[in-house]
């Protein structure tokens, strides 16, 4: 059975969604939805399926997600899906996607207030570049250990997770030009078999 995902092409948790589905090759039966300045994902039949109404929604057989985390996990984990991205021992990967989803959330509040006047996008952008600074320092030290990944030698979800908020992180006024080791490490995403972008995510060189 198709995985259904709820949709809004510009939510960049959506994105996140959509990117780990397609690198493992998944396919996907996506139904867009006008979240600005439509609502959609406030009608009755989405706030049935979540009740917090955000997206992302995936709809898997009965199993109904609403966190990202567990979707990204879900789809990596399908016996159907390209293995790899979820390694033996997961712990690191599982910190750096509790990171994605903790320290990075500021990202998407700043990107959300910078495009779509919800608050002040200060304090959120002045959060999200000191976890950028800090993701980036550890990418220094992994090139250092010649690991070219967050979680190590391979790409992983974290990294799939943690891509986003970089690379859209220009939508609220961070530049890309400050995190040299992370522009590096965008190619290399990049440049996975299955990658997919969206609107505001631009090629690195």
């Amino acid at each position: 059975m198709t995985p259904r995902l709820y949709n809004y092409d510009l939510d960049a948790e959506c994105y996140r969604v959509r990117l780990v589905a397609s690198v493992v090759g998944i396919p996907l039966d996506i139904v867009g939805l006008d979240v600005f300045p439509g609502h959609d994902h406030l009608t009755d039949a989405m706030l049935a399926l979540n009740p917090a109404g955000r997206l992302p929604v995936l709809v898997d057989g009965p199993l109904v997600l609403t966190q990202v985390p567990a979707i990204l996990w879900h789809l990596a984990s399908r016996a159907d899906a390209t293995p790899g991205l979820i390694p033996a021992a997961p712990a690191i990967t599982l910190e750096w996607l509790g990171f994605a989803m903790g320290d990075l959330a500021s990202a998407t509040t700043a990107r959300n207030a910078a495009m779509l006047g919800q608050g002040d996008p200060v304090a959120p952008r002045r959060a999200a570049r000191a976890a950028l600074r800090r993701l980036d320092d550890h990418m220094i030290r992994a090139g250092i250990a010649g690991h070219g990944f967050v979680a190590g030698d391979r790409l992983s979800l974290a990294d799939l997770a943690l891509f986003p908020a970089f690379a859209l992180s220009r939508d609220f006024g961070v530049d890309h030009d400050e995190f040299a080791a992370l522009r590096l490490w965008a190619r290399r995403v990049r440049a996975v078999p299955g990658f997919i972008t969206m609107p505001g995510i631009p090629d690195y060189h």
